[in-house]
């Protein structure tokens, strides 16, 4: 894939409808987290060494980009514009911290956008990998062979007893952290998601929102994370995690039955009206669109809407963020009516390509 279709197209290959309980589960990543020894952490380390850490990495890309049999796009953070570094941030490409301060601040981003490797963002890298539905097995695998190949040619910052150092405490030993993004109207509609959300921190579990610590819960898409990786193993660690989601799918599933059995028509009312709208409406806001999205997504997922493609939703969560739409109108400086404009016609577009009557 092109290079300038980082900030061009809308459809994302671990975003696509295609893995293993994809009703209910969006995604699944793995994050590492690594540095190198005996140089300071990003935070405290200055200009010169950050440039270093940015040589070391850059070092091994090739053999990198051999060992997943896959080429990666190098990007210098500090020379993107605002809303390019954004857009790439609504894909989950990179992180909010990558961007605060870009100076010797990189990007290593795989081909089919399912790898991406930050450079001294939190700590000297960060290795994710992504893959559609539920299945953390394949990313482990995934970001523990590029890990494997850094670690075979540099010098990893490692103690017997803590384990990998990282620049957080939580992120100690493993330094992995896995994350499961899924999409829960039913727990939401029948006010049962507080259960989930309360019980999480006792099972070791972070709730988030789409885009992670500190972002609000819209369209009824959460996050769901291990808080810990100190004392477990990484097997332990995706094992409870996946084990812990597929009880959210089973208690999301029920809720649906639920909402079918006791409220159908009022629920099929809610789910056709949020499709008029998306198809023929000139001007939808940011959090409107995501709520009236969540809504057709359960429409078609309960079978209730046949007319679309499942793969509307993931391309409209993406293709609807106003940095993404910005950025294709080459307008940093649109007014929030022209951008509600374009987004309308964005998702009438995205749902006439995919209707099923064409």
């Amino acid at each position: 894939m092109p290079k300038e279709d980082l900030f061009t197209n809308h459809e994302l290959s671990w975003l696509n409808d295609s893995g293993s309980d994809s009703d209910v589960v969006l995604s699944s990543r793995v994050r590492l987290a690594r540095n190198f020894r005996q140089i300071p952490f990003p935070n405290r380390a200055d200009f010169e060494q950050l440039a270093e850490v940015q040589k070391l990495a850059g070092s091994v890309l090739e053999d990198i980009e051999g060992a997943m049999d896959e080429p990666f796009d190098r990007i210098a953070i500090e020379k993107l514009s605002s809303l390019e570094k954004n857009v790439l941030i609504e894909k989950h490409l990179i992180s909010s911290n990558l961007v605060r301060n870009p100076q010797y601040r990189s990007a290593f981003i795989s081909s089919d956008r399912r790898c991406s490797i930050m450079v001294n963002e939190e700590d000297h890298l960060r290795i994710q990998c992504m893959v559609s539905g539920l299945d953390l097995a394949i990313p482990f695998a995934m970001a523990s062979r590029a890990d494997d190949l850094i670690e075979s040619k540099l010098d990893i910052a490692f103690d017997e007893k803590m384990g990998y150092l990282t620049s957080c405490p939580t992120n100690l030993g493993t330094g992995l952290r896995a994350s499961v993004m899924l999409h829960l109207p039913g727990l939401v509609f029948t006010r049962n998601i507080n259960n989930i959300i309360n019980i999480s921190p006792q099972l070791g579990l972070a709730v988030r929102g789409m885009y992670g610590e500190g972002t609000d819960v819209v369209g009824n898409i959460f996050q769901i994370s291990n808080q810990l990786t100190l004392g477990f193993t990484e097997a332990e660690l995706i094992e409870n995690l996946t084990s812990a989601v597929k009880e959210i799918i089973a208690h999301e599933r029920r809720a649906r039955k639920a909402l079918q059995l006791y409220t159908k028509d009022r629920l099929e009312d809610e789910v056709w009206r949020a499709y008029g709208l998306l198809s023929y409406a000139r001007f939808l806001s940011d959090t409107e669109t995501l709520t009236l999205l969540s809504k057709v997504r359960l429409g078609i997922d309960m079978g209730l809407i046949s007319e679309v493609e499942p793969k509307c939703f993931s391309e409209i969560l993406i293709a609807s963020r106003t940095n993404y739409l910005q950025n294709q109108a080459g307008n940093e400086n649109m007014s929030k009516n022209e951008i509600d404009k374009r987004r309308a016609g964005v998702v009438r577009e995205i749902l006439a390509q995919n209707s099923k009557r064409r």
